[in-house]
């Protein structure tokens, strides 16, 4: 990067930590730190909620889905809408009547301690490893820069990201998210016009979308019913369904979002704002993917995205240069063949044939990636949208788009510690180990407890790398717990003769289900959330008919 980019870089993120524990002042107890004072406007929560879920996971994982994949993609979030509807209805108003903290502080009042403990283990244990996820890709970002094993910069970042989030609380965290939506669309904006302006001449963006289109990247809706098939329109309805009731609904990390407003017409407003957004906010990102595709089909892309293990993989592997060379040969045929196809729709099937031959070799070299690591999985999906940001955005855009990737990382790391950390403290610390000390000493609770939870996210990391898209891998561990969680909350507000018997062994058994489920088949990940989710409420109304609760 240029001299440029770095101060543009270290000015942006200096000015969103200094403006994150400005807006930090002043919070003298625990409950202005974990709930701001209950007093946020709608457009910062609806901001902050995006920013949370979104991230730099965002930019360098989605993007890199997009152009691995295609667009189907945004399939994952066509029941977003639904759920954000029903948790507006029914979820939302439970919540803020009820006066609580946290989701799961609700449970207790509706079943009983014990089922309030354990889904508050559950939900401590998907989202401590879901964090780590975040810091890894921020690592990712920096690891590009700096050419440092994204270990090392892991550790940077999750220093930093623990100082600022221990200093700040929610207030801080859902501020500065509602800036970094807005640098990050406008660093989405830019790649997308650079990789655009940068195709050769001649090739316009509807040349791009053809090119893409015939190597099956424009396919945003597959009608075919698949079980084993993530992404496909019913995929998306029921699973994606399921899983965005659980996420929204029943997650602290975004439930806390909408619990800091300060009214609940404010906090639904937020809600729906997402509701229409999200879609083409998703498809616009994957769009840019496969833009940057279409890029690379005319311009020579790295045959190892991620450039220290291509060093590696070319001094370990002896055959690392004739690879390379029949993986530059298969460059040239497939962008000869994609000229030839532009002049004459006949030669699609030429270049069809192209792709394959070029995807089969590229394949072959991450697979020496992996022997080179000693057999680990490896994937360098991560590493696409960045190697082309810094090689061909011009000084200053690449300052500002790597700044909203750190940015947005660092809100959204922020806000999941934060999440973390309020419920340890209310659900674990306050609830059964210090049930009687003053403010001060649980706002130096949460504060603890929010850097312990920031060390266990970056010693959690390194256990996150070379499993693909880093998207696909935050929504795979969800899926694990989410359909569980969804169903407790199902029974909470829908089954109000189920007593808390039933219901925690409703949760025992869905849980258990989900992990059998995962182990022993080959289910799409989505549809776990929908096994979940019915096996909680099924096992919970059978045990209340075999022995129904006292009222």
């Amino acid at each position: 990067m240029s001299a440029l980019d770095w101060l543009v870089l270290s000015g942006s993120i200096t000015a969103i930590v200094a403006f994150g524990l400005w807006q930090a002042r002043g919070g003298g107890d625990y409950k202005s730190y974990l709930l701001g004072g209950r007093v946020m406007p709608w457009p910062v929560m609806a901001f902050s909620i995006m920013a949370t879920q979104a991230s730099a996971i965002t930019f360098i994982s989605t993007t890199g889905q997009g152009y691995t994949d295609g667009m189907r993609f945004v399939q994952f979030y066509f029941g977003l809408p639904i759920a954000m509807v029903v948790i507006a209805a029914v979820f939302l108003p439970r919540f803020l009547e009820s006066g609580v903290f946290t989701a799961y502080e609700y449970l207790e009042r509706r079943f009983d301690a014990k089922t309030r403990a354990l889904v508050t283990l559950l939900f401590l244990i998907q989202r401590g490893f879901a964090v780590g996820i975040a810091i890894h890709a921020q690592a990712i970002a920096l690891a590009v820069i700096l050419r440092l094993p994204d270990r090392i910069t892991g550790m940077l970042v999750g220093g930093i990201v623990i100082l600022y989030t221990a200093a700040g609380g929610i207030k801080a965290v859902a501020w500065t998210q509602f800036l970094q939506m807005i640098v990050m669309t406008l660093g989405l904006i830019a790649a997308f016009v650079t990789a655009v302006i940068a195709l050769p001449d001649g090739i316009g963006l509807g040349d791009a979308l053809t090119v893409a289109g015939a190597a099956g990247r424009l396919n945003p809706i597959v009608f075919d019913f698949d079980w084993n098939d993530r992404y496909n329109l019913w995929t998306g309805l029921i699973g994606g369904s399921f899983l965005a009731l659980a996420y929204f609904g029943c997650d602290q990390t975004q439930v806390q979002r909408y619990l800091v407003g300060r009214s609940q017409a404010a906090s639904r407003m937020s809600l729906l704002f997402n509701a229409l957004a999200k879609i083409p906010f998703q498809f616009f990102i994957l769009l840019i993917g496969v833009t940057v595709f279409a890029f690379y089909t005319f311009t020579a892309p790295p045959m190892i995205f991620e450039p220290t293990a291509m060093e590696r993989t070319a001094a370990a592997s002896p055959d690392f240069a004739a690879l390379e060379s029949r993986y530059n040969e298969a460059f040239e045929a497939r962008r000869a063949a994609a000229a030839g196809m532009l002049a004459d729709p006949a030669g699609a099937a030429d270049f069809s044939a192209a792709q394959q031959r070029f995807e089969r070799i590229r394949r072959e070299a991450l697979s020496a990636a992996e022997q080179t690591d000693g057999g680990n999985r490896f994937s360098d999906t991560n590493y696409i949208f960045l190697t082309f940001v810094v090689n061909y955005l011009p000084p200053g855009l690449i300052g500002l788009v790597m700044a909203s990737i750190l940015g947005a990382a660092m809100s959204s790391i922020a806000s999941q510690i934060n999440s973390l950390a309020t419920v340890t403290t209310v659900d674990l610390y306050r609830r059964h180990w210090v049930k009687e000390a003053s403010d001060g000493h649980y706002l130096r609770a949460a504060k603890a407890l929010t850097a312990a939870w920031g060390v266990f996210a970056v010693l959690t990391t390194e256990m996150t790398g070379g499993y693909g898209a880093l998207i696909e891998t935050i929504n795979m561990i969800g899926s694990l717990f989410y359909g569980a969680l969804l169903g407790i909350f199902v029974l909470a507000f829908f089954f109000p003769r189920i007593g808390a018997g039933a219901a925690f062994t409703g949760i025992v058994v869905g849980q258990l289900t989900v992990f059998w489920t995962a182990a022993a088949t080959d289910v799409s990940f989505l549809w776990f959330n929908v096994v979940g989710c019915m096996v909680v409420v099924a096992t919970a109304l059978l045990v209340s008919r075999a022995a129904p609760a006292k009222s």
